[in-house]
């Protein structure tokens, strides 16, 4: 076996190595060994999204903790976020959740919350590991002889989760006057997500929640909101919701069709959270994949500011260091520790639309809040993944770059954690000019890694 674990837990093509039915049941069984209580028994929610592959894995997982004599609630198609808020409100050890977040089908993966409902430090992750590669070893036969565990199924999860997002709202919030066009991404949000705002007296028009097993995050989703985009402007709605396949992520459409991504929603938060005085510590965390004109919209409003690597539990991690309670990533992943554990984007919605109703103002007009600088993304394809400071030829075309930028603009060339990608990314004062510096450095990474 080979490193399992990247920055979002662990995620592959189903059914191949590291999530052939096999691996998967050797991973429950040393989580379930890892998070074993005072009984030596752990207790294991598990929750997926509406992949083909959900079962097969949920299946495998239950039978390895439970043959390591762990208890085994599975919680169904759930969000990320509520098997989080599940872990952390009731006795659990540990939650699993099954899902490859905005990938496509083919693909799965195991995400871990601790029973805090934070994911795992990378202590907990390499304990795990260890016990899979051999380095430790799991329960004996002799202890867990005749003492398999149980699976049961819990039957409220999905009205506690949605109980807790209410919650988070006075008994007297309601968005009666707004018109909301979802897109669940044919994902874990396509029944809990209408359910929500429909009871918060919203008017809802639900798209893409027929799942099949194939059509999650389909041209559809976070990632692809063009339909959302058409939805929103055809039925005169207020706002566009658009969450990814596991439901941690949003993005958001404006009445006037415009996608406004993970920045400008922090931007509009953090502002509305230092009005009413509740901003702790004055500090927003970000990462750096964020765009310049964050870091200057919250300079303007005298906001403190953190940027970590790309990767929620690393906004987290900043976030609980330093005391402060908003963070996120332009990709959508929203965290208000104020409420809860992890990034999630029905919780972000509900912020975002309390915003829009306390302010009585469109979101076209909130966002500009903060100046978006021309940013161009490219995804390479690669076959290995050195240090990019090692390849001379890289960091030769980005210095290059960099100097013809100066300080109007900034790269930043990294590898994905969960995909055989290499990311390269270009911000700068003029879309073309953004574009043409991007493909030069994109172009030399192919060549060198490719």
């Amino acid at each position: 076996m080979g490193r399992l674990f990247g920055t979002d837990g662990i995620r592959g093509a189903a059914n191949e190595y590291p999530l052939t039915a096999e691996v998967v049941e050797e991973i429950g069984r040393a989580v379930a060994s890892v998070f074993k209580g005072a009984n030596n028994r752990a207790k294991i929610i598990i929750a997926k999204d509406t992949r083909l592959s959900g079962d097969m894995i949920e299946d495998a997982l239950a039978a390895g903790i439970c043959s390591a004599g762990g208890e085994v609630y599975l919680a169904g198609i759930l969000p990320t976020p509520a098997v989080a808020y599940l872990t952390a409100s009731t006795d659990a050890s540990a939650g699993i959740v099954i899902s490859a977040s905005h990938n496509p089908f083919f693909d799965n993966g195991i995400k871990i919350f601790d029973a805090d409902g934070f994911k795992l430090a990378d202590s907990k992750e390499d304990e795990i590991e260890n016990l899979l590669l051999g380095e430790n070893t799991a329960n004996s036969a002799d202890e867990i002889m005749g003492a398999t565990g149980n699976i049961e199924s819990l039957k409220d999860a999905s009205e506690r989760y949605l109980a807790f997002l209410k919650n988070t709202l006075s008994d007297t919030t309601r968005f009666n006057t707004m018109k909301i066009v979802l897109d669940c991404s044919n994902g874990a949000t396509y029944s809990v997500a209408p359910k929500l705002f429909h009871d918060l007296g919203a008017q809802v028009e639900a798209i893409c929640v027929n799942p099949d097993g194939q059509n999650i995050n389909a041209d559809c989703g976070s990632e692809h909101p063009q339909k959302l985009i058409k939805t929103v402007i055809a039925n005169e709605a207020d706002i566009g919701l658009a969450f990814d396949g596991d439901g941690d992520r949003l993005v958001a459409i404006d009445e006037k069709g415009r996608v406004i991504t993970g920045d400008r929603i922090l931007a509009i938060c953090a502002r509305t959270l230092k009005r009413k005085g509740l901003l702790k510590n004055n500090l927003a965390v970000s990462t750096v994949m964020s765009n310049l004109g964050l870091r200057l919209a919250l300079k303007d409003m005298g906001i403190r500011h953190l940027m970590t690597q790309v990767g929620d539990r690393y906004v987290l991690e900043e976030m609980r260091a330093n005391g402060a309670i908003i963070g996120g990533e332009d990709s959508g992943h929203m965290i208000f520790l104020d409420q809860h554990t992890t990034g999630d984007g029905m919780l972000t919605a509900i912020r975002l639309i309390q915003t829009l109703c306390e302010e009585n103002k469109p979101l076209s007009e909130l966002s500009r809040i903060m100046a978006v600088f021309p940013q161009v993304l490219l995804n390479i394809d690669v076959q290995k993944k050195p240090e990019i400071e090692g390849v001379p030829e890289i960091m030769a075309a980005i210095r290059s770059v960099e100097g013809r930028l100066g300080e109007k603009g900034r790269v930043l060339v990294r590898y994905s954690g969960t995909q055989p990608l290499c990311r390269v990314m270009v911000e700068g004062p003029d879309k073309d000019e953004t574009q043409r510096y991007c493909r030069q450095i994109a172009n030399v990474v192919k060549a060198a890694l490719g």
